[in-house]
């Protein structure tokens, strides 16, 4: 089995509310051990080039919904993965992102500060 190059699709129906939701990030949960099967990587390409994602089972890789992806040929065995969407509350990618980066800022700054000065804060 393998799935081509694809988007995940933007818009959702939700089964049981009937309502719709935005995709903004996608998630795969791997079920499976990598070694157990052969074949069947995630690959991902973004902005910073095409990433082959083969995690332990338990682990879960994050991307970007509108990035474009594809799941390699399994040659062996069977790989399970259990897939779902999440739906931001910031619709547009690039507000996401400086969000994502100000958060980041905030996080590197509080690590700096002395640990005396953080927990009067």
């Amino acid at each position: 089995m393998t799935f081509g190059d694809h988007l995940d699709t933007a818009i959702r129906a939700h089964p049981v509310r009937h309502v719709r939701i935005c995709a903004d990030r996608s998630a795969a949960l791997f079920l499976v051990e990598p070694d157990s099967c052969g074949g069947g990587e995630r690959i991902v390409k973004d902005t910073y080039g095409t990433h082959t994602v083969e995690l332990p089972a338990g682990d879960m890789a994050l991307y970007p919904s509108a990035g474009l992806h594809r799941v390699a040929p399994i040659t062996r065995g069977s790989r399970v993965a259990s897939l779902f969407w999440i739906q931001s509350m910031i619709r547009d990618d690039a507000q996401r992102t400086v969000l994502c980066d100000l958060n980041m800022a905030i996080v590197r700054l509080t690590n700096r500060r002395p640990r005396s000065r953080r927990s009067s804060a």
